[in-house]
């Protein structure tokens, strides 16, 4: 991939400066899924990409680092010096990243109940955001259609239809599978051996490799990460997909005669003609998720059958059961509603909106109000 080319084809596309350069490395990687790349690093100091990047840091917002400065400082002390910095760091290879700070945020629906999250600096996250443009469509040519988590173009609502279409196919025995806390536990080393059959890059590998072992910290003491990807940074989603990405290739080739995967980030189920095909499906999902350091949730992986409305089961904010037609006597078809954790979360959320902090304010302001207790952001959507 070449200036040359990516010029070339802004002009020809009319994109712009970096949708060209995205366009270009899909293309290459999507045309020679052989291909290692070996000069990623030097696109993370374009101008071009570092304003990307910090306007999307910029739009998710989200909370200080350790080192306290958050968007608002950033702004006030000027961006663009703040750019030129982090272009001197990464040209000088000088850059390191600060440490995580530790923020508990309540799981939605769930009342007592909290997921630990990392918090990168501003500084951090514009790198990171930088890189996930970088790498994004590299890693994008090689991504299966059963996943729909955090990637461009995919949505929830399409891991839902595939759902509803195969389980009204016939497809009544389902997987729901969960991963034992999958973004604190995947394996280092399997997750920088599928980076490298990608980025031949030392620089970038070494630099994506840093994110990954950045310690945090928790009351003044710094925790060493041993696995694991951060979860509350822009590349987390990504490095979680690439690492997933395993189980989508190995259910493709040895899992596909025994059910449907569908995919959402770690939420994953597996839709089935038989019982028996199900179980041999939770076996082999866990016998592949032992590669990567990631083991299924004993207590919360299940088979359900959907024949006649009997169960369901709950997947990205919804309930997922069969419901008898009111048309053709004796057929049952799949609906989903809200969840009731997704409820929970919502009245949750209306609770603090309509609470007595809030009397006096206009409506208007107070409707624009989304609780953000831990001040993050839109880090992940609530699923």
């Amino acid at each position: 991939m070449s200036a040359v080319s990516a010029r070339s084809t802004r002009e020809a596309e009319g994109l712009d400066k970096v949708r060209a350069l995205q366009w270009v490395l899909y293309r290459s990687a999507k045309s020679d899924p052989a291909r290692r790349f070996h000069a990623l690093y030097g696109h993370l100091a374009r101008s071009e990409v570092l304003w990307r990047a910090w306007g999307d840091v910029r739009a998710n917002q989200g909370a200080a680092g350790v080192d306290g400065v958050r968007i608002a400082d950033v702004e006030a002390s000027g961006v663009t010096e703040f750019l030129d910095e982090i272009t001197a760091a990464l040209t000088g290879q000088t850059y390191r990243p600060a440490r995580l700070r530790r923020v508990m945020i309540p799981k939605p629906g769930k009342p007592g109940q909290f997921r630990p999250l990392g918090i990168p600096t501003v500084r951090d996250r514009v790198v990171m955001a930088a890189a996930k443009l970088v790498l994004e469509p590299i890693f994008e040519a090689d991504f299966s259609p059963v996943s729909f988590g955090f990637r461009p173009n995919r949505s929830a609502s399409m891991a839902c239809e595939v759902i509803r279409v195969e389980a009204n196919r016939g497809r009544e025995w389902v997987l729901d599978a969960d991963v034992r806390d999958c973004f604190g536990s995947i394996d280092h080393d399997a997750l920088m051996a599928q980076v490298s059959r990608r980025v031949s890059d030392r620089a970038m590998r070494k630099l994506l490799a840093s994110w990954l072992r950045v310690g945090v910290l928790v009351d003044g003491v710094t925790t060493e990460s041993g696995s694991g990807t951060p979860q509350g940074s822009p590349i987390s989603p990504l490095m979680a997909n690439i690492a997933l990405n395993v189980l989508d290739q190995e259910w493709a080739r040895r899992g596909h005669r025994l059910g449907v995967l569908v995919r959402y980030a770690d939420d994953t189920v597996v839709l089935c003609g038989t019982a028996d095909r199900a179980e041999q499906a939770r076996l082999l999902m866990a016998e592949i998720l032992g590669t990567l350091g990631l083991q299924l949730h004993p207590d919360k992986t299940g088979i359900v059958h959907l024949a006649g409305g009997r169960a369901g089961f709950d997947f990205l904010g919804w309930h997922h059961c069969k419901v008898a037609s009111v048309r053709r006597r004796g057929r049952f078809y799949l609906h989903r509603w809200p969840s009731s954790r997704a409820m929970n979360s919502i009245r949750e959320r209306i609770r603090q909106l309509t609470s007595v902090a809030h009397v006096g304010q206009p409506v208007d302001e107070v409707a624009s109000t989304v609780p953000d207790p831990a001040g993050l952001g839109r880090v992940f959507p609530d699923r």
